[in-house]
């Protein structure tokens, strides 16, 4: 098998990293929630207050559907870019649009990797103004944001080797036959 086969594992392999990466942001901010709304209530500041089943606070979910909707709209984007650069490397026809909106698909992407960089869990801690919360969050916490722009920038790796693979031959490219030239008088 030529390195044509090996590039076109290598570029499904980054696509489907991208929503891989945005679950385990998305499981990583639900953990780093759980630990910061047991540690609220636990905390001196703790005045009672609403827990669900899920042990989360009414801070706890909060912050928790704004991870949740992070990773929503970006898992999202990640799984269209997944099928685009499926179908770049399928098709011939339609390579204009897929690119184009590819284009457009950053901007989601690119709000969602702000808004995980914002750590909106000790954000709206802060506001809310609960430092048990604070304190309770993981010290890893802040580095998950960065799982989202990886996911990106791997996607946009594969979505490269997609778009390269599956484009038309340039003309007078030895891949497209030579044709018979009429005679010179």
């Amino acid at each position: 098998m030529g390195g044509g086969g090996r590039g076109r594992r290598i570029g499904a392999a980054l696509l489907a990293l991208g929503p891989v990466l945005v679950a385990a942001y998305a499981l990583a901010g639900r953990i780093a929630v759980g630990q910061a709304a047991e540690a609220q209530v636990r905390g001196p500041g703790w005045e009672g207050g609403r827990i669900g089943a899920d042990g989360l606070t009414t801070l706890g979910v909060g912050a928790w559907h704004v991870v949740a909707g992070t990773a929503l709209v970006v898992g999202a984007t990640a799984l269209a870019y997944l099928v685009i650069g499926w179908l770049l490397g399928r098709r011939r026809r339609g390579r204009t649009f897929l690119l184009v909106l590819s284009g457009f698909l950053i901007v989601p992407y690119a709000l969602g990797c702000v808004v995980a960089l914002i750590d909106p869990p000790r954000l709206l801690a802060g506001l809310t103004q609960v430092p048990d919360f604070v304190a309770g969050l993981p010290a890893w916490h802040p580095a998950t944001a960065f799982l989202l722009p990886v996911a990106g920038l791997a996607q946009a790796a594969g979505l490269a080797l997609a778009a390269s693979r599956g484009a038309p031959p340039a003309p007078g490219s030895p891949a497209e036959p030579e044709r018979a030239r009429p005679a010179s008088p």
